[in-house]
């Protein structure tokens, strides 16, 4: 329970950062502040449940989609939530392929470096200062 509720809070994090630098860096790419959590809670209930049906569907039709299954999500979860929420809005193909890629990409790189702020004394092991042997 307590590694679900962790990787909740890191998925989160992590699509947060991803939104907020693709919101940045494009410009057909609005969201607007007020919706800002509602956009990144829906985009991560999205990814929750398109993310094992996308590669249950991608295992069974597409073999040569199984790598990109986390760049598919990404964008139906985009898409998802743009169609349910006012509250963000892309336009054109080039800014959707974009924003598929940098809210991917910043989500893997959230992924790897977040778990060392956010879980810091977690991770840091016992009170007696040797750290936990690695999760494998």
């Amino acid at each position: 329970m307590v590694r679900l509720f962790a990787f909740t809070i890191l998925e989160l994090a992590a699509n947060a950062v991803g939104l907020l630098v693709a919101a940045w860096l494009l410009p057909n790419f609005r969201m607007d502040v007020i919706g800002f959590v509602l956009v990144v809670a829906l985009f991560t209930l999205a990814k929750f449940i398109l993310g094992p049906l996308m590669f249950k569907l991608s295992f069974k039709y597409v073999r040569a989609l199984n790598g990109g299954v986390a760049l598919v999500t990404t964008f139906v979860g985009l898409l998802v939530t743009s169609w349910l929420t006012d509250h963000l809005a892309i336009s054109g193909v080039s800014t959707w392929v974009l924003s598929t890629l940098i809210v991917w990409l910043c989500g893997v790189i959230a992924a790897i470096v977040l778990p060392i702020f956010l879980f810091k004394k977690a991770l840091s092991g016992p009170s007696n200062g040797r750290p936990l042997p690695p999760i494998v």
